[in-house]
């Protein structure tokens, strides 16, 4: 897929980790009685940064890994311009890159989990990224518009996107005509937008490391963490498939 070259020292895996700590001495502080308030600004802004660097990365693409435009026209050609087979060969491919990746992070178990696990956060909403958008340009938007990059973003917390969406006061997109509504939108996706998918985002992954305790064994834990990936991303395609219908 292109990003397990740089993933452990991009500055993206770094912005994760940070969000992680600063999420978790939030609850901390919480426990001690700060307010709740302040300790959702304090959180906030690593929440934020961290989304951004999926956005940016998994939607305009860094080094070796291709932009999600530059994988949708790949599709398309290599499927004779049939949108929706272009649509499974990305899902199917980012399907394979997902796996890969959660059965890294939990194959030493306990002992390598925690070190691995921001970079798996990353590396995963990346692809699922990329892959979002890949299906909503292969089905005729434009990923340069702000609202549709806004829009993919939703779609990481699978169906739980409308929800995020309409905190913005944005609904269903309506073909062509969602194009007429993007300046509504600020320069980049809201604060509200992207503290709300982070925060999602950060409590699914803390909760599946929990849970599923069986990650924490060596051998069997890359097993329980690739199903476990290939699971989510099924959740997010099925969303992307959802929130861009083709135009």
């Amino acid at each position: 897929m292109g990003i397990f070259g740089f993933m452990r020292r991009d500055e993206g895996t770094k912005t994760t980790r940070s969000a992680m700590k600063e999420v978790r001495r939030g609850k901390a502080a919480k426990g001690r009685g700060k307010k709740k308030a302040e300790v959702e600004q304090e959180s906030g802004g690593a929440l934020q940064r961290m989304v951004e660097s999926f956005r940016d990365i998994g939607l305009d693409g860094k080094m070796s890994f291709s932009s999600a435009q530059t994988v949708a026209d790949k599709a398309l050609k290599g499927n004779r311009n049939n949108p929706e087979k272009a649509v499974r060969k990305i899902i199917r491919s980012h399907r394979r890159g997902v796996t890969v990746g959660g059965f890294v992070t939990g194959l030493g178990g306990v002992v390598t989990l925690a070190a691995l696990l921001p970079a798996n956060v990353f590396e995963f909403y990346v692809q699922a990224t990329r892959m979002v958008g890949a299906i909503a340009a292969v089905r005729g938007y434009d990923l340069d518009d702000e609202e549709i990059r806004t829009r993919v973003l939703a779609a990481l917390v699978g169906e739980e996107s409308d929800d995020i969406l309409a905190s913005v006061g944005l609904g269903p997109v309506a073909g062509v005509a969602t194009r007429q509504i993007t300046k509504r939108l600020p320069a980049s996706p809201s604060t509200a937008v992207a503290r709300a998918i982070g925060g999602r985002v950060l409590r699914r992954f803390g909760l599946r490391s929990v849970k599923l305790f069986g990650k924490a064994i060596p051998g069997l834990g890359g097993l329980i963490g690739a199903w476990g990936d290939r699971r989510a991303l099924k959740k997010i395609a099925d969303a992307a498939l959802k929130d861009f219908p083709q135009i």
